[in-house]
């Protein structure tokens, strides 16, 4: 399993970013899939989850309406699509695999995790 993140920089607060997750080694429409981020001296924590076929989206309240998780299977890819950004959205982005059957957002229920990729929101 192999998953690499992209998309990653600086950006101005209100300004827009969208990463994405290239995913290959399993077959990507048989697993949901997650975003995380871990900010400097904070504890990694979940942004959202996408179901295998992308029909079904959760995320966390800090960043409802702001972020957007959707998926290509076809080019076993998932992206975020991040806006109207914040200085507090500074973190590195991960995204994981979830193990089959879990729908939730806790660490422990995804298995396989990418390298993360760095966002920076600053002026």
């Amino acid at each position: 399993v192999q998953l690499v993140e992209s998309g990653g920089g600086l950006v101005q607060p209100g300004g827009s970013l969208r990463l994405s997750c290239a995913a290959s080694g399993f077959i990507f429409s048989r697993f949901a899939m997650g975003w995380f981020r871990q900010a400097p001296g904070k504890e990694r924590e979940f942004v959202g989850r996408i179901s295998r076929g992308g029909s079904s989206t959760n995320y966390a309240d800090s960043v409802k309406g702001r972020l957007t998780i959707s998926r290509d299977n076809a080019k076993n890819t998932m992206y975020l699509q991040m806006n109207s950004l914040k200085p507090e959205d500074t973190a590195v982005y991960y995204c994981a695999v979830q193990t089959p059957l879990l729908t939730g957002s806790s660490m422990s229920e995804y298995e396989y995790w990418g390298q993360g990729t760095q966002v920076t929101v600053s002026s």
